[in-house]
């Protein structure tokens, strides 16, 4: 071979082994983009310190609030807690949960089942799974929120961040804020309604505060509450004779039936059909409301804030202050 075609030939096997060098290599973008997926985060929690490696992809959560995290994140869990009514889901997140293996309830999770799943990622909280938490995080890393019922934004954006989803969450959270906010706008006056609230369980009622989930919504909206309720607690029950503390401009109520029992609607008929109720200011205006108890108060999540945003907003067009 002739000294100028030896050149040549030689520049193209050099040409050729940078360029296949280079390609396995890749762009210093993909080499910056993996090594941030393979970062390893320390996320401070209700139980302490827990590390996290990249973006898990398998997640198993334990609370109802926590489902509803992850579906607001376009998440799919492998395997999460029944829901508190349904079979086994809530009516408004069942189609988004086919597949989704169920690993018993908030408070018994079933941790041999749930280490099958071989988790990367395990989110709970501390309220409910507590005694258990040693044993989860020895089969991955667990994360816990302190508490459940008000702190629903806290706990969603803790997740987020266990998640290596922290721009999506936020994203999430701003959406959720513009929403108050347009529906503030939409009831105007409406807003300085005094809104009652209570729940129905089999020969019980339990007047609902402001620091419970539906409580948290009420508040964000600008809702006013009747004084008797405008007290920074969850719930209490109450005595028949004290139905007055019910009374309000806007009386909405859940009642708890489970599993064909229909137990709390008959406690519900039977106290609001009772004179003590016929007396009171909201039954004479006729703003007595039963609610649907899974959006208004066991879901807990983010989702069921959004459907319940949409329900207020659609009765008070019918409602006159």
């Amino acid at each position: 071979m002739k000294r100028g075609k030896m050149s040549l030939f030689l520049l193209m096997v050099l040409s050729l082994l940078v360029t296949a060098c280079g390609n396995e290599a890749g762009s210093p973008a993909q080499a910056a983009g993996q090594a941030q997926a393979e970062q390893t985060r320390t996320i401070t929690h209700a139980m302490g310190k827990t590390q996290i490696t990249g973006t898990p992809e398998r997640i198993v959560v334990l609370t109802n609030q926590g489902t509803e995290s992850l579906l607001a994140l376009g998440i799919k869990p492998v395997g999460a807690v029944k829901s508190w009514i349904g079979e086994p889901w809530f009516d408004h997140i069942k189609d988004q949960m086919s597949g989704v293996e169920v690993v018993g309830d908030e408070v018994q999770p079933n941790v041999e089942l749930i280490a099958s799943l071989k988790p990367d990622l395990i989110l709970g909280t501390k309220v409910r799974q507590e005694k258990i938490y040693s044993q989860l995080s020895s089969i991955a890393p667990t994360v816990f929120t302190e508490n459940l019922g008000d702190s629903m934004i806290e706990n969603f954006e803790l997740y987020g961040t266990a998640l290596n989803k922290d721009e999506e969450a936020a994203k999430v959270v701003a959406d959720f804020n513009k929403m108050i906010e347009d529906t503030k706008a939409k009831l105007g006056e409406k807003t300085k309604m005094t809104i009652s609230m209570a729940r129905f369980q089999p020969n019980k009622a339990r007047v609902y505060y402001k620091q419970n989930f539906a409580g948290v919504i009420l508040d964000k909206l600008g809702f006013a509450r009747p004084d008797a309720q405008n007290q920074d607690k969850f719930s209490e029950d109450i005595a028949k004779e004290q139905m007055n503390v019910l009374d309000g401009d806007v009386f909405f109520y859940f009642a708890s039936d489970r599993e064909g029992d229909t137990g709390a609607t008959k406690t519900a008929q039977e106290w609001l059909g009772d004179p003590l109720a016929q007396n009171l200011n909201v039954t004479k205006k006729g703003h007595t409301y039963q609610v649907n108890e899974a959006i208004w108060n066991t879901a807990g999540g983010i989702e069921a804030a959004k459907w319940m945003i949409q329900d207020i907003e659609q009765r008070f067009a019918a409602i006159n202050p």
